[in-house]
Order: structure tokens, then sequence, then C-alpha cells
């Protein structure tokens, strides 16, 4: 079977076998082995709750299973293109309904108390060439990957701390229309979602707290 790494950090090596992705967490040789053997086991569970708990609420790679011995989460391949890659390729009518959809999804995972933790365009994927079982055109279009660094809160404040991360991601790679890219996250993510008013107003808090940061 073919085997290819997709990309190599400093907590994961993301394979491509076949059709299935494989996430292993790395060794850390300055923990003591056995702490390190159970935080890398701990963070592969928690890492697949999460993503089997979001499956239920918006598209993500599906679990094929996990090995909590060798801290590996085998998952299904999404076909698509990466929006960092992508997204300023499209007209900006069609930035605008992706950028909605993703707020959209974003809003769908805080009503379930699920923090992505690393909300850029580099960790969603764009298909929408998706079928139902029927055969007919399905409305998914956006995929959201990599909830390593995710977590469950009820916290207001880690709500609107994931969408700061995900504004300075737009910020940086597409700062020319960021300001209306981030206005339809923010229409997507007021669209049905009770606590979306709170939570940007804390976001706003954030966001001042962020500035005050750089200019000190």
């Amino acid at each position: 079977m073919s085997q290819e790494i997709l990309n190599q950090g400093a907590e994961a090596i993301i394979e491509k076998r076949g059709n299935e992705i494989i996430k292993k967490r790395i060794e850390k040789s300055y923990r003591i082995k056995e702490i390190d053997d159970r935080i890398r086991k701990l963070r592969t569970r928690s890492e697949a709750k999460i993503l089997e708990k979001a499956s239920k609420i918006i598209p993500v790679p599906r679990v094929i299973k996990i090995d909590e011995n060798t801290k590996e989460i085998f998952m299904e391949n999404i076909d698509g293109i990466r929006l960092s890659d992508s997204l300023d390729s499209f007209p900006l009518q069609k930035q605008k309904e992706i950028c909605e959809e993703i707020g959209y999804n974003i809003s769908k995972l805080h009503n379930e108390n699920i923090i992505h933790g690393d909300l850029t365009p580099s960790n969603m994927i764009y298909n929408d060439n998706m079928k139902n079982l029927d055969g007919k055109r399905d409305d998914i279009k956006v995929f959201f990957i990599d909830f390593g660094l995710g977590f469950i809160s009820a916290k207001i404040e880690d709500r609107a701390v994931d969408l700061h991360l995900l504004r300075e991601a737009l910020e940086a790679n597409f700062s020319k229309n960021m300001e209306v890219l981030f206005d339809s996250v923010k229409k997507g993510y007021s669209k049905d979602y009770k606590d979306a008013k709170l939570v940007l107003e804390r976001f706003k808090a954030v966001e001042r707290r962020g500035r005050y940061k750089q200019g000190s």
C-alpha cells in the first residue's frame, strides 16, 4: 500500500496510506518515557472523542479507529483543496459564501461546547462535489480537520478566542479582503446560534487586548 507523509510538525506526523489518513503523535525525548506515553495516549484519545462528537454536527473526517498503543488515529481521507491554498482563487462572492459556511459550522461546534483551538484556513478543506447516497448534490462544502488542540469548554471567552484566531489567520493570508470575509464568518456564526451576540461582544474585548499587547 502506498504511503506518503503529508505533514510533520512538532506534535505529530500525518501520513496518507491508501484512502486513509493516519495521525501519529511524536515521542518527546525531554519527557520521562512513562509520562510521555501517558500524555500522548490521553491526547490521542481526547482528539478522537472530539472528532467523533464533531462528526455528528459538522463535516469532519470520519474516525476509522484509534490505536492508543502507537498513539495513532486512523481517519478517512477527504478529497478537496485546503482553503489556505485556494480561497482567494474564487470570485469574492464565492469567498463570502464559503466564509459564511465556516462561521455557521463554528457556531454549531460552539453550541456543543467544542473549541477547535486552531481555526485557520489550513485546517479547512473545501469540496463542492460531495453527493448524498441517492446521488444528489449535497450542501456540504467545508470540512474542518486537525482537532489536536481542541477541547471541551462552555466558556464564552474560549469561543471568542477561537474566532480571534480565525480572524488573525485570515488577516495573515488574505489581508486584501479580510474584513469582508470575516464579516461573512460573523454572519454565518450569528445565523442560528443563541449565544452568538455574547460571543461576538467578548470577541471585541479579545481583539482590544490583542491590539494593546501589540502596541505595548
